[in-house]
C-alpha cells in the first residue's frame, strides 16, 4: 500500500514587538530618509511587521510555532521523528537551528537539519519531508519556517527595510493512507544570485563583505510572477488537476502586487487567495506556514480543501506544493 503524507497540525508565532507603517516612517525620518504609510501600503500591501527583541533567536520563534502545531495535531515532541527548519537567519553559523530547536522542544534523538532556500525554504522543506515520509524514513515530521530578518536589514535603504519582518510557522506532517500532498515542484537558477542576497560572511572573526540585504526590486518582481505561474501549473499537471480544483492559493507573502499578478495568471479570484502580508510583512521562509495557520485558525481554510502553496526567493529559488488539507 502506498504511503502518503498529510498535514495534521499547523502553528505560528509572531514576536510581540509590532511596528506599523507610521513607526517605520518615524524610524527612517531619524535617519534623514523620507517615506509614508501610503507609499508603503500602495506598493506592498504591508501595514505592519513584527521585530524580535535582542536575545531572541529564530529557534525561539520556531519553538513557539512548533508547540502550537504539535498541540493542533495532538502530538507530543517525542512523537516527532524528523525535524526540518527552513531559515536564512540561523541562530549560529553551526550547529543547525533545527538541532537547537530540537533541544528546546525536547524532541531529542531524531534527524534534524536546516534548509536554506530563502523565501522558498518552507516549500523546499515540506517537499523533502514528504519524500522522506513516502520512502518510509519518517512517519511524523515537524517542518518549521523561522526568520529574524530585522537583523539583516539596511535601515538606510527605505526600499527594502519596510518590507520584511520576523516570525515563524510550522506544520506537523504525518504518514497517511489517504493522499495529503498531491504533488511538488522545485527549481533554482543561480545566475540570478545578485538580484536578492546578503553578500557577507565571517572570516577570521570578522564580518567580510556587506552583511545586509540587497535587492533589485523590479528584477525580483518580473522574475517572481513568471516562475510562480510555471510552478503552479506544474504541480496541477502532475496531480491531474486544474486551476478550478484549487480552493485556496497560499503564496509566499512578499508583496500584494506579486500575489495579485500570480492570481491573475492562474485565473483565480483574489477571494481565493490567503493574504496575511498586511499583518506581518515578508517573513521569508516563515510566511507560507504563517499564512496557512492564520487561515486555518480563522476557519477560512478547512479540512478537505485543496490548497496550492508556492514560494519564490533568493538563489533564485522557487517551487510549489499542491495538497489536500
Amino acid at each position: 500500500m502506498k504511503t502518503y503524507s498529510r498535514i495534521t497540525g499547523t502553528g505560528s508565532y509572531l514576536p510581540p514587538r509590532k511596528l506599523n507603517n507610521a513607526d517605520m516612517v518615524q524610524l527612517l525620518a531619524e535617519r534623514g530618509l523620507e517615506t509614508s504609510d501610503d507609499w508603503i501600503t500602495e506598493r506592498t500591501g504591508i501595514h505592519s511587521r513584527h521585530f524580535a527583541d535582542e536575545g531572541v533567536f529564530s529557534s525561539d520563534l520556531g519553538v513557539e510555532a512548533a508547540k502550537a502545531a504539535l498541540q493542533a495535531a495532538g502530538k507530543n515532541p517525542q512523537d516527532i521523528d524528523l525535524i526540518i527548519v527552513a531559515t536564512s537567519t540561523p541562530d549560529m553559523v553551526f550547529p543547525s537551528t533545527a538541532c537547537i530547536l530540537q533541544n528546546k522542544l525536547g524532541a531529542n534523538g531524531c534527524p534534524a537539519f536546516d534548509v536554506q532556500a530563502v523565501c522558498s525554504g518552507f516549500i523546499y522543506a515540506l517537499t523533502i519531508a514528504d519524500s522522506m515520509i513516502q520512502s518510509g524514513a519518517a512517519k511524523c515530521a515537524l517542518v518549521v519556517g523561522a526568520e529574524i530578518f530585522s537583523r539583516i536589514l539596511d535601515f538606510n535603504d527605505r526600499t527594502t527595510c519596510v518590507l520584511f519582518g520576523d516570525g515563524a510557522g510550522a506544520v506537523v506532517l504525518e504518514a497517511s493512507e489517504t493522499p495529503g500532498i498531491l504533488s511538488t515542484d522545485l527549481h533554482a537558477d543561480g545566475k540570478h544570485v545578485g538580484i536578492l542576497c546578503v553578500p557577507g560572511h565571517v572570516n577570521g572573526g570578522q564580518v567580510m563583505g556587506d552583511p545586509v540585504l540587497k535587492m533589485d526590486g523590479q528584477a525580483v518582481f518580473k522574475l517572481a510572477v513568471g516562475v510562480l505561474e510555471s510552478a503552479a501549473k506544474a504541480v496541477l499537471q502532475k496531480a491531474n488537476r486544474t486551476e478550478a480544483d484549487v480552493d485556496w492559493l497560499i503564496p509566499h507573502q512578499a508583496n500584494i502586487r506579486i500575489m495579485q499578478g500570480t492570481a491573475r495568471k492562474l485565473k483565480l479570484s483574489m477571494d481565493k487567495v490567503v493574504v496575511t502580508v498586511h499583518q506581518h510583512g515578508n517573513t521569508s521562509a516563515a510566511s507560507i506556514p504563517l499564512a496557512l495557520d492564520t487561515a486555518v485558525r480563522a476557519g477560512q481554510v478547512k479540512t478537505g480543501q485543496t490548497l496550492l502553496l508556492e514560494g519564490v526567493g533568493g538563489g533564485f529559488t522557487w517551487g510549489a506544493v499542491l495538497l489536500v488539507l
